[in-house]
Parts: C-alpha cells; structure tokens; sequence
C-alpha cells in the first residue's frame, strides 16, 4: 500500500469520526476461559486458541504462552503496524526493519517471596531497527510519530483507570 491509497482508505474514517466522533470509541476485549485440570487459560485470537500458563521462572514448564511476553509482543505488533501505517504516510521505504521489545519482571514478586519487589514489568524497552535510504532526521520523526500514535505505547506510558470485579457463575 503507498501514501495515496492508505490516504484514501482512512480518508472516509477520519470524516466520519470528526462528523460523529462517539463512532471514533472502539470497543476492545479479551476473554480468558480457565482450564479445568492444569494452571492455564485459553484465550480466542485471530489466528485460533492460545492457551497462556505460568512462566518457567513460576512454576511453569514453558509450554504456554506468557503473559508478561504476549504484552511485549502486543507493544511489539502496535509499534510495527503503526510504523509502517506512519512511513507509509510520509514516503519513507523500509526494508527487512524490526521492532523489538525487552523488559524484565522479577518472580520474586509474583511467588510472593518479597513483600518490597513488585509485580510485573519494571522496565520496557522499544527499539527500531531500520534500513532505510532516509536521513536521519527523517527516521528520528518517524519514530516520534510512531510512538505518538501506536495504542498499546500510549497505554503504557500513560495507564487508563482499571476496575476489578467478581460475579458468580450461574450454571
């Protein structure tokens, strides 16, 4: 796809959402089914079930998806399509680019064994990878913008409120 038509792909999205911007608020959500016999959840993807269970630095034997990767792998994937869609937009060719994405949780804090050691990610990095025949300046604006616009960064950066609750099953 090239500038003109992904221009013209989002061109009637962007009226629509200025003209009734409630249609613009995009609903997403995840379900987790929980397995009966074993510490593990199925979720549905595009791409068919993925079952997620406990990392091998928590009891696990590796054989299900992580949490802590799939999220780094979800910033990974946001960054990627939102550098693409952004390059595309501004005439910039990448060839063979990567995203990647490190970060570092400590088990400590999830087995409960420390009291003072959180739980969860404490850092995350995003790198770019690219080769391309832009200059510098160019690139360095690229990945402003993509980190400007990629969703998952965002959320990161700045949390939305979270809410927590419990209802029972019936059935």
């Amino acid at each position: 796809m090239d500038a003109q038509a992904l221009r013209a792909c989002q061109q009637p999205l962007k009226e629509r959402y200025r003209d009734k911007p409630d249609t613009a608020l995009i609903a997403a959500r995840a379900e987790a089914q929980l397995a009966d016999e074993e510490i593990a959840c199925t979720l549905q993807t595009w791409s068919g079930d993925l079952v997620a269970g406990l990392h091998p630095a928590a009891g696990g034997d590796g054989s299900h998806a992580c949490s802590a990767d799939m999220l780094l792998q979800a910033l990974a994937a946001c960054a990627g399509v939102t550098l693409k869609s952004v390059a595309t937009a501004m005439g910039i060719e990448l060839r063979q680019s990567r995203v990647i994405v490190e970060g570092h949780w400590d088990a400590r804090g999830t087995l409960a064994l420390d009291p003072e050691v959180p739980v969860g990610l404490r850092d995350v990095h995003l790198r770019f990878e690219l080769d391309s025949d832009a200059d510098d300046a160019k690139l360095s604006k690229l990945v402003e913008l993509t980190e400007r616009y990629c969703v998952i960064h965002q959320t990161l950066a700045s949390p939305p409120h979270q809410s927590v609750e419990f209802v029972r099953s019936i059935g």
